[in-house]
């Protein structure tokens, strides 16, 4: 999913200087963008003050709306550089078109995983005939330099493992929890895991005291570590946790997002993440100029334009402002 903000506006994360080395319990607000025609998204990540959890450095949640009689999503054609998207959906579809010739419908509960590398572009849309509700939460994952040149690919799991315990089913998008791992490709020490629980589950779920973590509210009353979170909201937990106390009112559905702290400092702009201003701006010129990030074949539309830079130079700093 693209970030399609006119007035984009640059993000510096990463780097060690800004994790809460300790248990915290920090609530994140989400800001409202619109997201082509017909759907309007919730950003939780970067957000004022908390730019990355782990490697996860972009979270968009959005629905449940009712799309019975709109176009859906609508996401032309547009460039990456330098991390992965993960797609995950609670209702709904969504048809991914790519520049490596991938066409897949990504339905609820399925993992739709594509690695940018070095350059890919892709559109998102939903499909024509769709389901009446969409909902679902678009991430991106940073990739560490070592891998932030390879090959794009993208991946599709339509089966993942869970793990469960009393009024509890973990689904593992990505990295691993509680010994259980996710078939994905993952690139840093990570966790991405979809959380349901029954009304009146009250448990505590394992974590690795050396990851930061945040949770992502999808649906229903939930209290985790004794903080009531509403859907679309996200509390950020910070490091040093073995478990987490969570409490459902109701039935109810979080994301679990954690993983190792990230160590090198990023340029986040538009679709992009790099390391520094010269790269953000060539990137951006081959956008423009129609190289290096392929064709998106099959989209009825036209690729959506760069927006301008930033009068003033990008330069990679901290996690938060």
């Amino acid at each position: 999913m693209s970030n399609l903000d006119r007035q984009a506006v640059p993000s510096v994360c990463g780097g060690r200087g800004f994790v809460v080395a300790e248990p915290v319990r920090e609530l994140l607000s989400p800001r409202q963008v619109r997201l082509g025609e017909s759907t309007e998204v919730r950003r939780l990540l970067p957000n004022l003050g908390r730019r990355m959890i782990g490697a996860w450095c972009f979270v968009d949640h959005y629905g449940p709306d009712d799309i019975a009689d709109e176009p859906g999503m609508q996401v032309p054609p547009h460039p990456h550089i330098g991390l992965q998207t993960v797609s995950w959906l609670h209702e709904g579809e969504v048809l991914h078109r790519d520049s490596t010739g991938s066409l897949q419908t990504i339905r609820p509960k399925e993992l739709g995983l594509m690695t940018s590398g070095r350059a890919i572009s892709h559109s998102e849309e939903s499909p024509r005939p769709h389901a009446r509700l969409l909902h679902g939460a678009q991430l991106w994952v940073a990739l560490p330099d070592a891998h932030r040149h390879t090959d794009p690919a993208f991946e599709h799991h339509p089966e993942l493992p869970t793990v469960t315990a009393p009024g509890l089913t973990a689904t593992v998008i990505l990295g691993a929890l509680d010994g259980t791992s996710s078939p994905g490709t993952a690139y840093t020490p990570i966790v991405g895991a979809d959380l349901a629980l029954a009304r009146g589950t009250d448990v505590r779920l394992p974590l690795d005291p050396d990851f930061e973590y945040g949770v992502l509210a999808m649906s229903g009353e939930i209290h985790v570590d004794g903080v009531p979170v509403l859907p679309g909201s996200m509390l950020y937990l910070g490091c040093g946790r073995a478990e987490l106390p969570l409490r459902a009112e109701s039935d109810a559905a979080l994301m679990l997002l954690g993983g190792e702290p990230f160590e090198e400092e990023l340029v986040m702009w538009w679709n992009f993440v790099g390391r520094s201003h010269e790269e953000i701006t060539q990137a951006r010129e081959d956008w423009a100029k129609g190289t290096r990030f392929g064709e998106v074949k099959g989209y009825d539309g036209a690729p959506l334009r760069a927006p301008e830079l930033p009068g003033v130079p990008l330069k990679p700093r901290g996690r938060s402002r």
